[in-house]
């Protein structure tokens, strides 16, 4: 297998859909905010089996939720690949959608559940698909006439101020003000919810191929009283099915 190495925002064509952390955006986010990152292709007879984004960090590199593999490679295939872009003189920590294990390869921390959401099948199987109280919420919301609107770019910055607040209230860790900034414009999907003339609940989704990322959510009292976080998920996971995408990653 050959590795060819190159840097994050150096355009090599389009990569396999995967996790945010592995996605365009992310790299254009993560140069903004003054990260090390280099992006990794493995061939096999000229094939590409692996894609990887690589954080370079204080002599380690740390490949997050990836590598994103080609289809049909095997286990074996995998671990030699792993393997082959771990020798270039740092420590690579790696931590793959799925979980790996063999001769080389030490895990070190355990394994992390990741809630993504189908959203081939229908709308009503949609629903469907979802627990029975969360359905009960949206419902409820849509019966009190809270209505959600899709919003542009430029709403990420009262999103970002009020999530921050929120966080600092809750005690909750989340990437830096600047790296939400600097998401590209075109892969944000926003939507708020008004009422009496003042937002009171927002959301911030990053599209990545046929993948989207929950970034960002925001509720004050009047909207967690109803429900209007649960019908704004609803929404937005409808919007974005509409325009092609099949993985919503919560």
């Amino acid at each position: 297998m050959q590795v060819e190495w190159f840097d994050a925002l150096e355009d090599q064509g389009a990569a396999p859909d995967g996790a945010f952390q592995q996605s365009a955006p992310y790299a254009v986010a993560a140069a903004f905010a003054g990260a090390g990152l280099s992006r990794v292709i493995v061939r096999d007879g000229g094939a590409v089996v692996a894609w990887a984004q690589v954080l370079r960090r204080r002599g380690m590199r740390l490949v997050l939720r990836g590598p994103v593999w080609a289809d049909g490679v095997h286990d074996a295939d995998r671990r030699y690949a792993l393997r082959r872009i771990a020798r270039q003189g740092a420590v690579v920590v790696a931590t793959p959608e799925t979980p790996m294990a063999g001769v080389g390869l030490v895990p070190l921390i355990t394994p992390r559940f990741c809630a993504l959401w189908s959203l081939l099948p229908k709308p009503d199987d949609l629903r469907a698909g979802t627990q029975g109280k969360w359905r009960n919420r949206v419902v409820s919301a849509a019966r009190q006439g809270v209505e959600i609107r899709s919003a542009g770019p430029a709403a990420l910055q009262l999103l970002v101020e009020a999530e921050a607040v929120q966080r600092h209230h809750r005690g909750y860790r989340s990437l830096p003000a600047g790296f939400s900034m600097a998401l590209p414009e075109a892969a944000l999907r926003l939507w708020q919810w008004h009422e009496g003339g003042q937002v009171h609940a927002a959301m911030c989704f990053v599209r990545h191929g046929t993948w989207a990322t929950y970034h960002l959510g925001w509720a004050d009292a009047r909207a967690r009283a109803v429900g209007a976080h649960g019908l704004m998920l609803w929404q937005a996971a409808l919007s974005l099915r509409g325009e092609g995408v099949t993985t919503l990653d919560l």
